[in-house]
Parts: structure tokens; C-alpha cells; sequence
């Protein structure tokens, strides 16, 4: 009993290690995949010049943050100062450890998965919030403000856009969310819940402080908001628990709209032998689903302007959130009916 307690606790510490290793490793080429994406869309070439075709960039300019000089405003409220930005990286880290990248690889497999991640996107909102009140700056005093505002509002649409999905699933456990989507002929939700995918999509721009959305750090106005007064390591972790942020919500995406790491009955009806492939392949199929919802974050950043912050709360209180409740009334009738 024994030696399985410590096997078990064994495997446990090794999927922390895969998926933090996996992560860390996402992040820093995410931001390098951003600029290529961004400088080809805008007719240049991006990061060119560290390592073959700018590949070693993420390299140079993690070594250069975390050997830059830490610099702490004098009247900062130092404490909270100090701990806003690990607030904000470890909130969207330990999102990922409800997360199944394919089936059987969870750390933590709970039945309230879906709850433990609007838990955690709600406690990274904190560490944006106290950076921007312990800065002493008006710059990152209004960031933090916006963001407060930005989340609260845009958090409710989310949550209501997949309560959709929940009601057809009949299930808050991610791993359960993915095997429901294979009793529908198209294999993802995002067919019959297209409304409430939407919904997610636009929010998910908005939790996750990206373009068109990105009104807390808006350089046109407020230098960089919420982390103007942040430099070297410290800048680092907000910027490792931006791109995890968005790692999480593309996989949400995936699991709880695209089908996870599945692919529909009929595909696997007509060509029977992907069944009897290894599990690589389908940790495959589901990071093609997340990162092509990363690349539309990119595609919309190349693309559309920023908005006013009164069309933002628009958007948020008077359009998704009337829409969402509309999707939760539709989709409870036909649940009934059928």
C-alpha cells in the first residue's frame, strides 16, 4: 500500500513537471510565433537576427529580464508590490492543472473542473488590481481600475457562455465535457452552441487583456498600465502569466467547443486505424485546436484597433451578456424537448 501511495504521488509530481516544463516552454515561443505571425501579416520579417531565423530570441530575451535591474518605485506599498505579479503568474499556472491534454492526463481530475478555472481566472484579476494600487502611479492605478471593471464584466458573459455547454453535457468535469461532444454527429459544441461559442471567443479576448480588448495596458494612454512601474524579473511573471493566460483559454476552448483531443465518430468510422493510434497523436490533435485558437489571438491583434472604454463595457453588459442568457434559455428548451 505503501509503495502505491508513493507511486502514485510519484506520477502525480511528474505530470506537474511535464505540464509546467510544457508551459514555460509555450510561452516563450508563443511570444516568438506572435511577432512571425504579426510581422508577416504587416510585410515584415519579425525576429530575425538571434539564432536561425530568430529562433533563439525567447533565449535572449529571457536571459535579458532576468539579469535586468529590479527598480521598486520609493513610495510603493512594498509588500503587496512585491507579491502582485506571483499572485497573477501562479493563479494561471495552477489553471492548468485541471486541464486534460488527452485522455488520462490530468493532475487533478475534479468534477468541478469548470468552476476551479473561473476560480483561477478570477484570483490573476487580484494581482493586476494590487500592482496597479501598491505602483504609487497614476499610470497603473488606471490600469488596475480598468482591469477590475474589464474582468467583473466580462467574466459573467464567459461563465454564462458555456453554462451551454454544461446543460449538454451535464457535467463540470473537462474530461466528461470532451467524451459528451462525441454523441453529437459533428464531435464539438461548437456547432450546436455557436452563439455561446462566440460569446466565449469575444470574452475570452477581454479575460485575457489582448486586442481589441487590452484597455489595462494600453500603451497609447497609459504607458503599459497596471506594469509601468515593473521591470526585469518581476515584469517577466506578468508577462509568463499573460501568454499562460491564453494558453488556458485556448484549452478551454478546445476541450469545451472543438472536442478535445477527439475528432468526430464519422472520421474514425471511415478510417477505423486512427483508434489503434499511440496517445502522442492525439496530444497532437488537441494542441492543432489550441493553437489555432491562438493564432486567431494573433490574427485579431494584427487586425483590429483598440476600443473606447465605454464601447468595451457596451459590448460586455448590453450585447454578450443579454445573448449569453438568450443561449441558456434556448439551449435548456431543446434539452427538454429532446
Amino acid at each position: 500500500m505503501y509503495i502505491d501511495l508513493m507511486l502514485n504521488i510519484g506520477m502525480i509530481l511528474l505530470k506537474i513537471a511535464v505540464v509546467i516544463g510544457v508551459a514555460l516552454l509555450h510561452v516563450a515561443y508563443a511570444t516568438y510565433w506572435e511577432r512571425k505571425v504579426i510581422g508577416h501579416m504587416q510585410v515584415r520579417l519579425g525576429p530575425i537576427e538571434v539564432g536561425p531565423h530568430g529562433l533563439l530570441q525567447p533565449i535572449a530575451d529571457g536571459v535579458k529580464l532576468f539579469f535586468k535591474e529590479d527598480i521598486i518605485p520609493a513610495n510603493a506599498d512594498k509588500p503587496l508590490f512585491y507579491i502582485a505579479p506571483v499572485i497573477f503568474f501562479v493563479s494561471t499556472m495552477t489553471a492548468l492543472s485541471v486541464l486534460p491534454f488527452f485522455e488520462g492526463f490530468v493532475i487533478a481530475d475534479i468534477n468541478i473542473g469548470l468552476l476551479f478555472l473561473f476560480a483561477m481566472s478570477s484570483l490573476g484579476a487580484y494581482g493586476i488590481i494590487i500592482s496597479g494600487w501598491s505602483s504609487n502611479s497614476k499610470y497603473a492605478f488606471l490600469g488596475g481600475l480598468r482591469s477590475a471593471s474589464q474582468v467583473i464584466s466580462y467574466e459573467i458573459a464567459m461563465g454564462m457562455s458555456l453554462v451551454g455547454v454544461m446543460i449538454m453535457a451535464g457535467s463540470l468535469n473537462l474530461s466528461d465535457i470532451v467524451k459528451a461532444q462525441q454523441q453529437y454527429p459533428t464531435g464539438m459544441f461548437a456547432v450546436p452552441q455557436f452563439l455561446g461559442f462566440f460569446i466565449f471567443t469575444v470574452s475570452a479576448l477581454a479575460e485575457t487583456n489582448r486586442l481589441p480588448f487590452d484597455l489595462p495596458e494600453a500603451e497609447s494612454e497609459l504607458v503599459a498600465g497596471y506594469f509601468t512601474e515593473y521591470s526585469g524579473f518581476r515584469f517577466a511573471l506578468f508577462f509568463l502569466g499573460e501568454y499562460t493566460g491564453m494558453l488556458v483559454m485556448s484549452s478551454i476552448s478546445a476541450i469545451c467547443f472543438l472536442g478535445g483531443w477527439t475528432v468526430p465518430q464519422f472520421i474514425t468510422g471511415w478510417f477505423p486505424f486512427l483508434l489503434q493510434l499511440p496517445a502522442w497523436f492525439w496530444v497532437l490533435v488537441f494542441l492543432a485546436k489550441v493553437y489555432a485558437f491562438m493564432f486567431f489571438y494573433y490574427w485579431v491583434r494584427a487586425t483590429l484597433p483598440r476600443y473606447r472604454y465605454d464601447q468595451l463595457m457596451s459590448i460586455g453588459w448590453k450585447m454578450l451578456i443579454p445573448l449569453a442568457l438568450l443561449n441558456i434559455v434556448v439551449t435548456a428548451m431543446v434539452k427538454i424537448l429532446l
